[in-house]
């Protein structure tokens, strides 16, 4: 099994800074995807940044010039920087991986438990 596991969340005024980090452990061959999506009360999941296979990165519209995803190949980790936080951001992240585990060798595609964000005005 892979499992992934983030931190970093809390409470945060509008216009400061949060930084998200996830890391993915356990029976690990290969990582092709690795990126962060979001749930606000009432809403549905959706993507706010992530890496794909070949190192490209997607954004949200909605975050595009306040967020960063960075990550280090070593430690398995990817870093979510936001950058003045809205309330709108307020949400649970979830951090996703996706790739093939080494025994058996197939493919995996797993979530973590979701780190709260929340955003005061």
């Amino acid at each position: 099994q892979v499992q992934v596991v983030e931190s970093g969340g809390g409470l945060v005024q509008a216009g400061g800074s949060l930084t998200l980090s996830c890391t993915a452990s356990g029976n690990i061959f290969s990582i092709n995807y690795m990126g962060w999506y979001r749930q606000a009360p009432g809403k549905q999941r959706e993507l706010v940044a992530a890496f794909s296979l070949g190192g490209t990165t997607n954004y949200a519209d909605s975050v595009k010039g306040r967020f960063i995803i960075s990550r280090n190949n070593t430690r398995n980790t990817v870093y979510l920087q936001m950058n003045s936080l809205k309330p709108e951001d307020t949400a649970v992240y979830y951090c996703n991986a996706g790739g093939s585990q080494l025994v058996p060798r197939r493919t995996y595609d797993s979530w973590g438990q979701g780190t709260q964000v929340t955003v005061s005005s």
